[in-house]
C-alpha cells in the first residue's frame, strides 16, 4: 500500500501530525508512506523512521508569484508534482491540513481513497471537494493531535500511537554543545530556553516580560534563560537578553533549535513550532495562550503546563503566573 500524508506547514502543525506517521508504521508496517511538506518545513522529517520518503514544495513561493518569470517557474513547479503524484500510484491520501492547496495537492495524487476532514471541520471548507472520505473527529477528540487521528479510522485504524520521534543530529547537538559549553552552562545547570516569537502579533507575549521572567529566573531559581530565534525574531530576542538576564542563542537549523530543545530544563512559549516541538522531544513547556484555545493546542503530554489568558489577550498573562508555573516544572 502506498499512502501520502499532506500537511503542508507550519512546523507546529507538522510535528502535531508525526503520531499520523508513526500509528501508520505500527498499523502498516509494509506500507510505503510519502509525507507531502513545506520545503522550509521538510528538515524536522528528515531521518524519522516512520516516513519512507519526503517529498518538500513551496506553495509559499507560488503564492508569492507575481512577475512573469516566477509565475513561469511555479506553473512548472507544479506541473512537476503532479506528474510525480500521478506516477507514484498512490492508493490513499490523508489531507491533514484542510486548505485549498493541499485539496489541489490531494486530488494531484489520483489515489482512490482520498481521506481529510468533513466539510465543517475544514479551515477553508472548500478542500473538501477533494476528499471522497470525510471525518468527523469525536467530540472527545479535544486536541488537535486526536482530531489528526482520527482521520485513520478510514483504514480501520482506531488504536493510535501518540509517539513524535523526532529524529536527532549529532552533528546539531555538537554544535549546541560547543554554544553552551562556551557561555559556562554545565549540563547539570537549569535551563530555560524561552521562544519570543509567533506567526502573529495576536500570539506574542511581550518582550518587557521576557525580560522580567529570564532577570526573576536568574535571581529566585538560579536558572539560565536562553532566548531562541527564527528568521524575522532577532532584533525581539536581543530585547530580552539585557545585562546577565538572558543569553542569545545563536541561528539555529530545525535539527539545532531540536538539540537545544532537548538540552533545556523548561521551555516558555506561545502556541507556535518551537513550544510543540519541545513537547515533543520530552521537555516539559510552558504554554502562553491567549486568542488560541490551550485545550486544542496545548503542549501535548503529561507534566506541561497551558496558560489561558482571561481576556484572550497575551497581556492578560502575568510574569507572576508564568513564573510560578516555570519554577513548578523545575
Amino acid at each position: 500500500m502506498k499512502i501520502a500524508l499532506v500537511k503542508l506547514s507550519s512546523l507546529g502543525d507538522v510535528v502535531h501530525a508525526l503520531p499520523v506517521a508513526v500509528t501508520l508504521r505500527a498499523c502498516r508496517p509494509d506500507a510505503h508512506i510519502t509525507w507531502v511538506v513545506e520545503s522550509s518545513e521538510s528538515a524536522v522529517l528528515q531521518g524519522h523512521d516512520a516516513i519512507d520518503e519526503i517529498l518538500a514544495v513551496d506553495t509559499r513561493l507560488w503564492r508569492r508569484a507575481r512577475r512573469p518569470a516566477r509565475l513561469l517557474r511555479a506553473a512548472r513547479d507544479l506541473l512537476v508534482l503532479r506528474r510525480r503524484l500521478a506516477a507514484t500510484g498512490f492508493d490513499v491520501v490523508i489531507d491533514l491540513q484542510g486548505l485549498l492547496k493541499s485539496g489541489l495537492v490531494t486530488a494531484a495524487t489520483g489515489a482512490a481513497l482520498r481521506v481529510g476532514f468533513a466539510r465543517g471541520r475544514c479551515r477553508e471548507p472548500l478542500s473538501a471537494v477533494f476528499t471522497n472520505r470525510r471525518i468527523t473527529p469525536p467530540t472527545s477528540s479535544r486536541h488537535v493531535i486526536e482530531q489528526y487521528l482520527s482521520t485513520l479510522s478510514a483504514l480501520d485504524i482506531t488504536a493510535s500511537k501518540v509517539e513524535f520521534r523526532v529524529p536527532a543530529s549529532r552533528q546539531a547537538e555538537a554544535r549546541v554543545d560547543g554554544f553552551l559549553a562556551a557561555t559556562g552552562l554545565k549540563p547539570r545547570d537549569r535551563l530555560v530556553v524561552v521562544s519570543p516569537g509567533a506567526g502573529r502579533e495576536a500570539k506574542r507575549w511581550p518582550v518587557t516580560r521576557y525580560r522580567e521572567l529570564a532577570t526573576r529566573l536568574r535571581d529566585e531559581a538560579a536558572a539560565a534563560t536562553v532566548v531562541a530565534w527564527g528568521p524575522g525574531e532577532a532584533d525581539t530576542a536581543q530585547a530580552i537578553t539585557g545585562p546577565a538576564a538572558a543569553l542569545l542563542a545563536p541561528p539555529t537549523s530545525i535539527p539545532e533549535l531540536v538539540a537545544l530543545l532537548r538540552r533545556a530544563t523548561a521551555v516558555v512559549a506561545s502556541d507556535t513550532g518551537p513550544l510543540h516541538l519541545a513537547a515533543a522531544v520530552g521537555t516539559r513547556c510552558v504554554g502562553l495562550y491567549g486568542p488560541t484555545d490551550a485545550e486544542r493546542n496545548g503542549p501535548y503530554g503529561h507534566g506541561h503546563r497551558a496558560l489561558q489568558s482571561p481576556d484572550g489577550q497575551m497581556t492578560g498573562l502575568t510574569v507572576s503566573a508564568v513564573l510560578t508555573a516555570v519554577l513548578d516544572l523545575l
